[in-house]
């Protein structure tokens, strides 16, 4: 997600300007942008679900038309084809749960870079300055004589 877009999913000056004005235009516009200022980062995952879901059933529809267009008499090949087209399908299958655990990984690995960065600004933050030490003059080490 691009976070320099003038519009997105969190408290900035234009999203909040933007639900004002919304909520005194039409007071259902500013709820939108409420909600799109809260819950808009999870539009994303929203977006592919849905894409994945309505994918998965237009897919069926055309595998069911298809099949019943596509049949060329032969039983044989009838059957391999039906067999090598749910291998591919189970690849496909595996590649998407694949995608989706690489994206689960890249996220954490973000989230762990920004933590570490963020531990170490405030170990730099909280880091106690150290008084400088002067040797004293006099050619003594400083030890006490006894």
């Amino acid at each position: 997600m691009n976070t320099t877009a003038l519009i997105r999913p969190a408290w900035t000056p234009a999203t909040i300007a933007l639900m004002v004005i919304g909520f005194m235009v039409f007071w259902p516009l500013g709820l939108a942008m409420l909600a799109y200022i809260i819950w808009g980062d999870r539009l994303d995952g929203f977006k592919r679900d849905v894409n994945r879901a309505t994918d998965g059933v237009f897919a069926g529809c055309r595998r069911a038309s298809y099949r019943a267009s596509a049949q060329t008499g032969n039983v044989a090949f009838d059957d391999w084809r039906e067999k090598e087209l749910e291998r591919l399908n189970e690849e496909r299958r595996k590649l998407d749960e694949m995608r989706d655990e690489f994206d689960t990984y890249a996220r954490e690995l973000r989230r762990a870079k920004d933590q570490d960065d963020f531990d170490r600004f405030m170990a730099k933050r909280n880091k106690p300055t150290a008084p400088t030490v002067t040797p004293k003059k006099g050619g003594k080490s400083g030890l006490l004589d006894d």
